[in-house]
């Protein structure tokens, strides 16, 4: 095994943990059954920027100094993109169209991902990475269509708010897509800053974006509260923000920076898998057999995409040049 070879499956391990942390995402709704949409992400973000602004503090001056004004801006796009403005769209979309047909779409960011990097260097041609992005479809259409037979009759919406609701999905799915390739972009630019600072200088920003969801929280009718209830809601912010936002991201840029996009997009699916995990452990139930047979199409699809870019793609690519 050569060093690039190497290099590509420490990306694979940290795309795994990455999907491993942000799993624990759809798991918080379901400890604080109570808390809106809104205030879930005003404690999410401004744990994550509490949190990144404490760890980053000692070394904010030499940062700091080492980004120019487009860098900033950078963090502020994608702090945009990748957090509040998904989530935004993403809550919308499963009020109107449903949880089931919101997953769906969101579902295929890894096929989106993966065609936005073919351009990209060292990424593979689309004849070799076609196959497992199919295979990542029939998974994620498996599992919708699974999901949908499970919901159905159990949500009614009218075709102006199913619309919305699925334009907003649709919006969400290119937001995240675009998150994902300008966060791997900025880290190639930003070799000096490693993978661990920028998740948290995002964090900084994010938090700091995150003020902005007060108000909304504020003027959103609510039950009332008893200190236990608040202190949990804390406890749950504080671990959400620091497994899948602080670890998570870290994780993620780590990957961002050792393989290409057409690789990075099928990392996306640890975070379908482990949500799927976490789900079954929570709900105490086994997967139905339409489920185990789209966990495995999932998993075939990445061990296929990492195998697309070995070295028989390199020996390829040396024949065509």
């Amino acid at each position: 095994m050569n060093s690039e070879q190497s290099r590509r499956l420490i990306g694979v391990g940290c795309g795994m943990g990455a999907g491993a942390m942000w799993g624990v995402v759809f798991l918080a709704p379901k400890l604080v059954p109570e808390a809106s949409p809104a205030l879930m992400a005003a404690g999410r973000y401004l744990a994550y920027g509490l949190i990144a602004a404490a760890l980053i503090a000692p070394r904010w001056k030499s940062l700091a100094k080492g980004l120019d004004a487009r860098a900033w801006r950078g963090l502020l796009a994608l702090s945009l993109l990748g957090n509040l403005i998904y989530y935004a769209l993403l809550v919308v979309s499963v009020h109107y169209a449903g949880v089931a047909a919101s997953a769906l779409i969101v579902g295929m960011v890894p096929v989106v991902v993966t065609l936005w990097g073919l351009k990209d260097p060292g990424a593979a041609p689309l004849r070799r990475v076609a196959p497992p992005l199919i295979l990542a479809v029939v998974a994620v259409v498996l599992i919708g269509s699974e999901a949908l037979g499970r919901a159905s009759g159990a949500e009614s919406h009218g075709p102006w708010d199913a619309a919305i609701g699925l334009a907003c999905a649709f919006a969400a799915l290119i937001s995240w897509s675009a998150f994902a390739v300008g966060n791997s972009r900025w880290l190639a630019k930003l070799s000096g800053v490693s993978a661990h600072d920028w998740s948290l200088l995002t964090g900084v920003v994010t938090g700091g974006l995150s003020i902005l969801l007060i108000p909304v929280v504020l003027l959103t009718p609510g039950a009332v509260w008893d200190q236990g209830q608040w202190l949990w809601f804390i406890a749950v912010s504080g671990g959400v923000a620091v497994c899948a936002s602080i670890i998570g991201n870290a994780f993620w840029n780590q990957a961002s920076r050792m393989m290409p996009l057409t690789m990075l997009g099928q990392m996306i699916i640890f975070e379908t898998l482990f949500a799927f995990l976490y789900g079954y452990l929570w709900e105490q139930r086994w997967p139905t057999l339409i489920e185990v047979g789209a966990i495995v199409l999932m998993i075939v699809s990445v061990v296929w995409c990492v195998r697309a870019h070995g070295p028989a793609q390199e020996v390829g690519a040396a024949h065509e040049h």
